[in-house]
């Protein structure tokens, strides 16, 4: 059974794309193959996100990711970017491309950021019964 492979992108990938892929791999489980990546690469992702990640949901981010560039991560079915403000990285995907159209919380306090997570929650979930839709329609 081929997995449906997402890819979740924003300029440094350390923050909104990071909680997405979290978010999904924890959600999803073993149906969706996640990555997430960007153009720029940071040394760490952003300690606020791995902090409230790990106090909400009890996924430790720095155990199981890391920023990773564009090229570290395979064609894609599902090209997620996170709203970016400038011209959002792009990916060859063969499904769907988004815009979840984020503001960043990097640098603001813990409402924003946990509105921020919430939102991607949200997305996520969404995403997730769209991609098993598509693949229980297909299967059928």
């Amino acid at each position: 059974m081929k997995k449906t492979k997402v890819a979740f992108v924003c300029v440094h990938n350390s923050c909104r794309s990071q909680i997405a892929e979290a978010l999904t791999k924890k959600f999803a489980g073993d149906s969706i193959e996640v990555y997430s990546a960007g153009t720029e690469l940071k040394d760490q992702i952003n300690q606020d996100t791995v902090r409230l990640v790990k106090e909400i949901y009890a996924i430790d981010m720095e155990e199981t990711q890391k920023p990773k560039l564009l090229d570290d991560i395979p064609e894609v079915d599902y090209l997620i970017t996170m709203g970016c403000n400038v011209v959002c990285p792009i990916l060859p995907y063969t499904v769907k491309k988004d815009d979840w159209g984020l503001e960043d919380p990097s640098g603001k306090n813990d409402q924003e950021f946990i509105k921020t997570i919430k939102e991607i929650e949200s997305k996520v979930h969404k995403l997730i019964e769209e991609v098993e839709a598509i693949y229980f329609r297909v299967e059928l």
